[in-house]
């Protein structure tokens, strides 16, 4: 292994060489010195530190490691870092399940899933068929009432006292986990004693719900073993590359059939060699990936090819093949996605439009949403130094902002500097009067802020019993988006990505309609703090006085007459004198 460095010590480039003077000698070629890549490494770099593998394994391993840590820039880095699709099934006194991309120690994990919605699908089931739930609610302590979908046969409710026992949450916990497992055999034993007991104990309601679950998972059982019989499992790799830009797709072949597309896209590459940026892309898609395919298919050969086969074989247990397909079918797949690359490259960098249900389909997958949001409304707070506190909500729907349906809100029990608060205030007002009219949530809540706006809008809906609404939050500067829940895994996205466009969008609009909401505001406070000088005037009458001519020089132009119409003989007495005054002087 070998690594440039610049003079602060920064890595510039990690690399593997069996033969480490030759590789450096061919960094000062000619030929490589005139390419902009190599050319700028060598002018940068002022050390060389190497470090000795005792085989050519360990050396892959250690240089996806070390890429990844330390993200030099003369490497070709993986900007989109997103695993598949897992269920996580938590470890606490009441576990729930959730779709997530990350595995971190402590819970269970299944998967990966294809394609992405799969994962939704099978959670979908499980809240129906076993009733865990994937809420937000803290379990910790005990709730008043349960949330709606205790009511619509989601949920056991464990939140509230005497809707469950651990008892039965355990058992409803194991039957996920044997179908999680693919235990079906298993739990149809489980399922057709509960059945029996329940018919016996003259429960038909009951024993009816277990034999339909019953039907459901032999039905899913028989889809398994006939995927299980029929097709390979393949990764097909194509790319479509103009430097310094370059689009990548990744098709997945499950079972003989697509099941699922990947797109992986790059700003900043001063060269394009096919092979050295295949190698790259391959190792750092499947080292550290827990699930490993058949077959991959790649459209460029590489040279530690066979050594990354090895690697992987050993990973996986079962032997993997690196292919470049030069006829047939396996050509043609190639070609496919090789064309599916190209239209993503213009889709991206040729900024061509999407359409509002790709978009929204696109914003769904990026945030991990079962669904893509038809509708999101957005939040901001606007205020100067504690003053004058308002908030916006804006909406955006199936493609486009609807102003009609925009909302302004006066925080009304905040006192201070408080945004946090003050997002708890108008969350809380506009979700508890929602639930109160029975009317629809939106499919997305999105936050103009960080963290701290992101749990005050949870407490809120929490606080008004709205559960399992998607909620988002999007840091200014930074630009990265956080979605409850899975604060730890933030959404970091390149500047053409459509989707970080569209949220950009939707935050502008609510920070420009709170703004402009609070500057109104504070010229109708200054305004009116200048009128209740006049001795006799108070905030009511000054403030009618706006209302009705419009502006404060309106006001000081108006005759005695009209003032009296809107505030009577003895104020417009007063007003007309103060008015009289302020020319004169």
């Amino acid at each position: 292994m070998y690594l440039y460095k610049d003079e602060a010590g920064t890595i510039l480039y990690v690399g593997k060489a069996k033969n480490l003077r030759a590789r450096v000698r061919s960094y000062f070629n000619e030929d490589r010195l005139a390419e902009a890549r190599t050319g700028t490494l060598i002018a940068e770099a002022a050390d060389i530190h190497y470090i000795l593998v005792d085989n050519e394994k360990e050396a892959l391993a250690l240089e996806n490691n070390l890429i990844k840590q330390y993200k030099p820039r003369f490497n070709v880095l993986l900007r989109d870092d997103k695993t598949y699709p897992y269920i996580r099934l938590t470890n606490e006194k009441f576990p729930r399940v959730y779709v997530t991309r990350r595995l971190r120690k402590g819970d269970q994990y299944y998967g990966p899933y294809f394609p992405g919605n799969l994962a939704h699908r099978l959670l979908n089931f499980i809240h129906r068929s076993f009733k865990v739930p994937s809420c937000r609610v803290d379990l910790t302590r005990k709730h008043a009432a349960p949330c709606l979908e205790y009511h619509i046969h989601r949920c056991l409710g464990p939140c509230v006292e005497g809707l469950t026992t651990e008892a039965e949450y355990g058992a409803a916990v194991r039957d996920t986990q044997m179908f999680l497992d693919g235990r079906n055999r298993d739990l149809l034993v489980q399922l057709r004693g509960r059945m029996e007991e329940a018919s016996e104990s003259l429960l038909f309601e009951r024993a009816a719900a277990v034999r339909d679950l019953i039907s459901t998972v032999e039905e899913l059982d028989q889809r398994q073993k006939m995927a299980a019989a029929s097709g390979d499992n393949t990764d097909i790799f194509a790319y479509h590359a103009e430097p310094p830009l370059a689009a990548v797709n990744l098709f997945h072949l499950r079972n003989g059939r697509i099941v699922d597309r990947r797109e992986f896209f790059w700003e900043d590459l001063l060269d394009f060699e096919p092979g050295e940026f295949m190698s790259a892309l391959v190792k750092q898609v499947y080292l550290n990936q827990a699930y490993i395919p058949d077959h991959i298919h790649v459209p460029a050969e590489f040279e530690d090819r066979d050594v990354l086969e090895e690697w992987l074989s050993e990973k996986r247990g079962k032997k993997v093949e690196i292919h470049t397909p030069q006829r047939g079918q396996k050509k043609a797949l190639l070609e496919l996605v090789g064309t599916n690359a190209q239209h993503s490259f213009e889709a991206r960098f040729r900024v061509m439009k999407p359409t509002s249900q790709a978009i929204s389909g696109a914003l769904g997958e990026v945030l991990g949403l079962e669904t893509g949001p038809e509708r999101i409304e957005c939040f901001d707070i606007s205020h100067i130094q504690g003053t004058d506190k308002v908030a916006s909500m804006v909406v955006w729907e199936k493609g486009r902002m609807k102003k009609a349906d925009y909302r302004k809100f006066i925080i009304k029990t905040v006192v201070g500097n408080d945004d946090f608060a003050s997002m708890r205030e108008v969350v809380g007002r506009r979700y508890g009067r929602l639930k109160e009219e029975g009317q629809a949530m939106p499919g997305l809540v999105l936050i103009d802020g960080g963290l701290g706006q992101l749990h005050a809008a949870a407490e809120a809906l929490e606080a008004v019993g709205v559960v399992n609404v998607p909620l988002a939050s999007i840091a200014k500067r930074e630009e990265i988006i956080y979605v409850l829940g899975a604060e730890d895994e933030p959404v970091v996205l390149d500047r053409y990505h459509p989707v970080l466009h569209l949220v950009q969008t939707v935050r502008d609009e609510a920070h420009r309609f709170a703004v402009t909401f609070h500057r109104q505001r504070r010229s109708a406070s200054r305004l009116t703090s200048e009128l209740v000088k006049i001795e006799g005037v108070g905030p009511k009458t000054a403030q009618k006085l706006l209302r009705e001519l419009g502006s404060l020089e309106a006001v000081k132009q108006a005759s005695e007459e009209r003032l009296a119409e809107v505030v009577g003989p003895a104020a417009a007495r007063r007003v007309r004198a103060w008015a009289g005054a302020a020319v004169a002087s």
